[in-house]
């Protein structure tokens, strides 16, 4: 690691290495990424890579455009991916089905289909029988369902792969197991950063830390907060399903390999990354109301990850209004993986605009 970059992206998750991926493709070529522990390990790894804008939108609005603008940018970001590095990110096209398996979930698929349907947004409603026929495996209790044939999913953790590797090959510097401790600022202008190993001087910097960017002293940036969510992993050979199949308490997402996720839980647990036994009964519980089936598949893992989230809840994406040189790329909570792309583009085409 040297003393001197242009720019400076301190944290290397799927949004680190999605924003020094698009930097490297625009030209520029002085970049280092700085993380903390080893890449892409943390929120990224822990995901279960759903890309589901439209099943998780209770109305329209910016947010659900700019979501829904990313989802549709991952055909192309994974086929370049794949040319670049030759690692398949395994973005599967099934689709989603959201079920209605109370009374109170009949009526909120019913509002979601009726907005959706009037701002033209590909949605299918099916009763409870259209749905067992598409997928056997869902409780005989299925009220109706709606299936969204654009919200897709990849697999997280081949995609931070292909990112950590396709960064490397276009000459991004990488720094792992380091830790930005503080902004170097002179007036209103960022100067550099001080890490674990020494300062680095930039003009630029990115602050992609995730749950963590809050530590970084004299960046005037909102609180990020960490919120767990724990996971597990099943068994099912052959696989229960094709579609990912979700519900208002929990979902299930098949991977080509065999495996089946479920999740997840949503809790306020400071930086304890534990699996606990509450949250496996939770989201056992929610994943055999969606599929009774589940009950005799063998669980081969569990983990937790530490989702950043704002206090608004929404991503902080953009320039700082205080100190020139700095951008942010954080908060994205549940929407990493999703909004990486469109992240990537933005924060990119910022710095390079901020420059000319």
């Amino acid at each position: 690691m040297r003393d001197h970059y242009d720019i400076v992206i301190v944290g290397g998750g799927v949004i680190g290495l999605t924003i020094a991926r698009a930097l490297a493709r625009r030209g520029v070529g002085d970049v280092c990424l700085v993380e903390r522990g080893n890449l892409g390990t943390e929120a990224s790894w822990a995901a279960a890579g759903m890309l589901l804008p439209q099943v998780e939108a209770d109305a329209p609005d910016e947010f659900f455009n700019l979501a829904c603008q990313s989802r549709d940018l991952y055909p192309a970001f994974a086929a370049a991916l794949r040319e670049e590095t030759g690692i398949d990110v395994e973005l599967d096209t099934t689709g989603t089905l959201y079920l209605a398996l109370t009374d109170t979930d009949h009526e909120e698929i019913e509002k979601r289909y009726e907005w959706q349907t009037r701002a033209g947004l590909s949605v299918e409603r099916l009763s409870g029988a259209e749905a067992r026929a598409l997928e056997p495996c869902i409780s005989e209790a299925t009220l109706g369902a709606l299936r969204f044939p654009k919200d897709i999913q990849v697999e997280n953790r081949r995609l931070l792969s292909a990112l950590a590797n396709s960064v490397t090959k276009l000459g991004v510097e990488i720094a792992t197991q380091t830790i930005v401790d503080s902004l170097i600022i002179d007036g209103n202008h960022v100067r550099g950063v001080q890490t674990s190993g020494g300062a680095i001087n930039c003009p630029t910097v990115v602050i992609a830390a995730g749950t963590w960017s809050s530590f970084i002293k004299t960046a005037p940036m909102p609180a990020i907060e960490p919120i767990r969510g724990q996971m597990i992993c099943l068994e099912a050979k052959p696989q229960l399903t094709k579609h990912v199949i979700y519900s208002p308490r929990g979902y299930i997402v098949p991977r080509q390999d065999g495996r089946l996720l479920a999740g997840s839980t949503s809790e306020h647990a400071g930086f304890a990354k534990s699996v606990t036994a509450g949250g496996i009964a939770t989201i056992l519980g929610n994943a055999l109301e969606i599929s009774p089936a589940i009950s005799s598949l063998p669980v081969i893992d569990t983990w937790a990850g530490l989702r950043p989230r704002a206090a608004h809840g929404l991503p902080v994406i953009g320039p700082c209004g205080e100190i020139d040189g700095l951008f942010y790329a954080t908060g994205h909570y549940r929407n990493g993986i999703l909004l990486a792309p469109l992240t990537g583009e933005l924060i990119s085409k910022a710095i390079v605009s901020s420059q000319r």
